[in-house]
């Protein structure tokens, strides 16, 4: 497909869904589930103007995700309008870390154990799994201000946090795969991959 046309193809998108914000909203419709309806409309089954084949064109729709996925939680964050040293950050933080953790090692124990998976596969699994759609988590609005929703509050938080705490371990995964390198002892994963992204996850 053309430049040009993949150009009026996401700009009318784009206005179409400005436009009708507010039907969508009454409608309790997110914008994920539009994009996701128009995707399928364009895609082979209707009007065939998008045939992208995941094994050939693998490398654009890494960059088409990465960039969806940073809009996503760029969104949320700019929602959430309370200061980094607020006590109502505690709670997704609880969310994003602890119960993260939780998750990535039942689903591992349930890979290894009910599905006979390698202890690699097992934890990359978990860690794909285990993290709540920042998608989802843009469509809970929060409102801004000095005494924003708990509840709305804590899911979005969650839900912008959790694909960084996620990080260290689908590479712990990858490494007991021999896909990643761990280090002697695991020091590179624990120095860099859980300590190092951690921080930056908490900046």
């Amino acid at each position: 497909m053309q430049d040009a046309l993949w150009s009026l193809l996401i700009g009318t998108l784009l206005i179409t869904m400005v436009l009708t914000g507010t039907i969508l909203a009454r409608l309790l419709l997110s914008g994920a589930m539009i994009y996701l309806c128009a995707g399928f409309a364009l895609g082979q089954e209707w009007f065939g103007l998008i045939t992208l084949d995941p094994l050939r064109h693998a490398d654009v729709l890494e960059h088409v995700a990465g960039a969806a996925l940073l809009i996503s939680l760029f969104t949320v964050g700019l929602r959430m309008g309370v200061p980094l040293l607020d006590r109502r950050w505690i709670v997704p933080l609880r969310l994003a870390f602890v119960s993260m953790a939780i998750t990535v090692g039942l689903v591992a124990l349930a890979g290894v154990w009910g599905l006979g998976m390698p202890i690699g596969a097992a934890v990359l699994l978990g860690g794909i799994l285990a993290p709540t759609d920042p998608v989802l988590a843009s469509g809970v609005r929060t409102e801004r201000g000095a005494d924003p929703d708990r509840l709305r509050f804590s899911l979005a938080g969650e839900g912008g946090l959790n694909d960084g705490t996620a990080f260290p371990f689908v590479m712990l995964g990858l490494g007991l795969l021999g896909l990643h390198e761990l280090g002697s002892a695991n020091l590179r994963w624990v120095l860099i991959d859980l300590l190092w992204g951690a921080a930056l996850e908490g900046c």
